[in-house]
This record gives structure tokens, C-alpha cells and sequence, in this order.
């Protein structure tokens, strides 16, 4: 038997979930899907919502500050645990033209032989990939 698996979401802490959620709406086009406190944790959370992507953020009372190394693509991957979040993209040089217009905090755009990406920071630092993947649209 094979388990059959559809992407979600992603879950980010962030120090500051209202200004979040503007970030991921001005910058990525997220929209709020919907706002609820988990008491146990306790955290406010957001899902925020894109076509059929999800993003979670949890706003978390007196949570560790992210370490430098984890602001950065290539020194995050020396520390085990989730490293970042990644969409795909049609073509890396419009969206990157795009984002510089929002004002995302672009880490690196890299041209590799293996393929293109961009990498951004959020603002609370998360890391996000967007993949030059063509073929998502069938091209």
C-alpha cells in the first residue's frame, strides 16, 4: 500500500504575527485563511493562504531568538531540523525583478547547472526558497 501525500503547509515562528502577515500578504500575495489561539502552546496562530498553498505562523510569548547561521542559506544546513520553506516559480529573472519592487530581503539569486533559485528572508529572518521550476506549468 502506498501513502498518498498532498503538500499543506509550513509552520514558521515569528516574534511578531501582525506584522507577518502583512509581509507574507505585501511580498508573496498570501492572504489571511484564518486567526486562532492554541492555549496549550500558547501561541497565536495565522494560516495564511495562496491557491493551494499554506502558510502557518506561530507568534509564540517569549520565544528564543533565531541564531545568525539560521538567517543564512548556507550556514543554516550545518544545523539539523527544517531549514526553509520553498515555492516554485516560473522563471527566477521576473520574480526577482518583482520582489527587488517589494523590497524583499533577497539573500542570493543563484544560477547553478543543477538548476535556479532565489532566496529571501521574511521579516523575522525565515529563509524562503523559490524554485525555477518550469515544469510545475508544463514547460
Amino acid at each position: 500500500m502506498s501513502i498518498e501525500l498532498k503538500h499543506h503547509h509550513g509552520g514558521v515562528s515569528v516574534p511578531n504575527l501582525d506584522e507577518s502577515i502583512k509581509w507574507y500578504g505585501k511580498v508573496l500575495d498570501f492572504e489571511v485563511e484564518k486567526i486562532f489561539d492554541i492555549p496549550q502552546i500558547p501561541a497565536r496562530v495565522a494560516m495564511l493562504r495562496r491557491g493551494d498553498l499554506r502558510i502557518e505562523l506561530f507568534e509564540v510569548p517569549g520565544a528564543a531568538e533565531m541564531s545568525p547561521d539560521r538567517r543564512i542559506p548556507d550556514r543554516d544546513v550545518h544545523t539539523h531540523g527544517n531549514k526553509h520553506v520553498a515555492f516554485a516559480i516560473r522563471d527566477v529573472d521576473p520574480v526577482e525583478q518583482e520582489l527587488r519592487a517589494r523590497g524583499a530581503d533577497i539573500v542570493w539569486v543563484g544560477r547553478f547547472k543543477h538548476g535556479s533559485n532565489i532566496f529571501i528572508r521574511d521579516n523575522a529572518g525565515n529563509l524562503i526558497e523559490l524554485v525555477q521550476d518550469p515544469g510545475m506549468w508544463g514547460g
